[in-house]
């Protein structure tokens, strides 16, 4: 019986986190979005051919910060190690980074390029409430001692 005390003790240290399984459908689905707005509505290179790079405009710029926006909260994989990283700071930094081009162009983008640009914030600023939830209800509360005084 105390194995399995401790065995719940262990698992109720260990930070869970929970993902959406909507979200990360959501987040294929605009990562291949992106790639095929990226090859222009082409398929994807045969192998051994280059790929061709997507062209340096607005809407690529989203696309990317969006994309590592997504893989920061662990709705893509990262293509090199196969695995889902939740990193919340990083996450912050790239949001925060789209909300410095929303300042920083207000009057000089076209009515695509705003909308573009707003809802890339909306959505990424939505998913990484729901990801910093999850992942603040999953880990338990510090132990403190009483003082002794």
């Amino acid at each position: 019986m105390a194995e399995n005390e401790n065995a719940n003790e262990n698992e109720q240290d260990q930070p869970k986190i929970i993902v959406d399984d909507d979200w990360k459908a959501q987040a294929k689905a605009e990562k291949e979005k992106l790639a095929e707005q990226v090859n222009g509505g082409e398929s994807a290179p045969a192998e051994g051919e280059t790929p061709q790079l997507p062209p340096a405009d607005f809407n690529t710029l989203i696309g990317s910060l969006t994309t590592q926006i997504f893989m920061s909260l662990g709705g893509i994989e990262d293509p090199r190690t196969k695995r889902r990283i939740v990193d919340l700071d990083l996450a912050k930094h790239h949001i925060d980074t789209l909300a410095m081009l929303e300042q920083k162009t207000a009057g000089n983008l076209s009515d695509d390029e705003k909308k573009l640009l707003d809802e890339a914030l909306y959505e990424t600023r939505m998913q990484y409430v729901q990801i910093a939830q999850n992942v603040s209800v999953s880990r338990p509360a510090p132990r403190t001692e009483p003082s002794q005084g």
